[in-house]
């Protein structure tokens, strides 16, 4: 069979290293040209209009059960070797749909309600300042690493009731995760460092699920153990399943947002001034970034019928990828979408998702990062982006996050 040339397969230069740095170039051509396109090196349908996403959301013909597209493409050898990948990842909520979606989701919605948020707001407010008080008296300051990482991982640790000296090698699994789930086509090496991470999650979740056994505290992981053996609510796979997915899903999306937030405040000094004159725009601003540089730039479904989207027809079992940052970005819904505007009126975007599998920790990742540039506007009201910064992206399609953000601090606000 003769190979597809890349700049035929890959029109948009989905696959091109480049795209890192500025995928909303290639989504504003996607626009143009049409609602849905397929993508070869991907082996999927991408779905860039807004109204098709939001449809597509809602649509129950597109199954989110769909772990299986993981290991499309690769060897049987490889396949075979991602089997625990896969098990672990088949009892994600994110990956399942009703009944089981319905019941394991009911287990843990509880921990994620705005009102029960709400009573974090006093300690998240208290981490973010121990962790610029670490600041105090420096020059710069490295956001990532220093603040956006560990402000999360904290954060759903201590709800889990995890050690907090853990955190380091917890973000190093959840950033090898990363690497596979966020991609379009997995290769041999992202499926390797997957199952590592897999593999090193469930040993240390584990150990922690025996240990609330016989000695439960007041937190997340006891919840989840004691409704596990109040009858077989959860299997011991959807246990650890659920654990690694809490972990995971409650920061690698808030850092990314808090991240690609600040990056765009500092891009845009009179949006920042703007905000720091009027603060009480700050949920709003936060609703914005979610918009203008989403963590997350699509998700994945499977068509279960054919069927026909933007006009185009979808075969049963073919794979469908709602793009919602391109979504976010569509002239059709959003008055100069390229623009950022924190007093923008129409703010609903589709980083989040819509429906049944509406962004679980929405409300959280929202505090967590009103707090934090709250907090930073106070404290550090000329915070500039570093001269010269070099900005490297995580080398991943789906989430979108810098890997370094360094800023000179200003005198500190007395």
């Amino acid at each position: 069979m003769t190979a597809i040339p890349m700049e035929t397969a890959d029109p948009y230069g989905l696959m091109h290293p480049e795209r890192r740095k500025d995928p909303y170039t290639s989504y504003a051509r996607m626009h143009r040209d049409g609602p849905v396109h397929y993508c070869e090196p991907w082996g999927a349908w991408l779905v860039v209009r807004y109204s098709d996403v939001t449809a597509g959301f809602r649509d129950l013909r597109l199954l989110s059960a769909r772990t299986g597209q993981f290991g499309a493409g690769l060897s049987d050898e490889v396949r075979k070797m991602m089997e625990p990948l896969a098990r672990n990842l088949a009892s994600w909520t994110l990956f399942l749909d009703a009944p089981s979606h319905t019941r394991l989701r009911g287990l843990i919605t509880k921990a994620f309600t705005p009102r029960m948020v709400e009573t974090l707001r006093p300690r998240i407010r208290a981490l973010i300042e121990e962790l610029l008080d670490a600041a105090r008296g420096k020059e710069r300051m490295e956001i990532i690493s220093e603040l956006a990482n560990p402000l999360p991982v904290i954060v759903i640790g201590e709800m889990l009731g995890l050690p907090r000296d853990d955190r380091h090698r917890l973000k190093r699994w959840s950033d090898q995760l990363a690497g596979l789930i966020g991609t379009g086509r997995p290769t041999p090496e992202q499926v390797k460092a997957g199952l590592g991470a897999i593999l090193e999650f469930e040993a240390y979740f584990r150990t922690l699920i025996a240990r609330r056994r016989t000695e439960p505290a007041n937190d997340l992981l006891s919840a989840l153990v004691h409704a596990e053996e109040q009858g077989s609510l959860l299997s011991e796979q959807e246990l650890l399943s659920t654990c690694t997915m809490l972990l995971f899903g409650g920061h690698e999306t808030t850092t990314n947002l808090i991240g690609n937030g600040l990056l765009a405040l500092l891009r845009h000094p009179e949006q920042w001034e703007l905000l720091r004159a009027s603060p009480e725009l700050l949920p709003d601003a936060v609703e914005e970034f979610l918009r203008y540089d989403p963590p997350v730039q699509f998700t994945n479904r499977e068509a279960s019928v054919d069927m026909e989207i933007g006009g185009k027809a979808i075969r049963k079992g073919e794979r469908v990828m709602l793009m919602m940052a391109a979504a976010n970005r569509d002239p059709a819904q959003f008055k100069d979408p390229d623009t950022l505007n924190v007093r923008r009126e129409e703010l609903r975007h589709m980083t989040l998702g819509l429906g049944p599998h509406y962004c679980l920790g929405a409300a959280l990742g929202r505090m967590e990062a009103q707090e934090t540039f709250a907090a930073l506007m106070r404290r550090f009201p000329n915070l500039k982006l570093e001269p010269g910064a070099s900005l490297d992206w995580l080398d991943s399609a789906g989430f979108r996050g810098l890997l370094s953000l360094p800023v000179v601090l200003g005198a500190e606000a007395r």
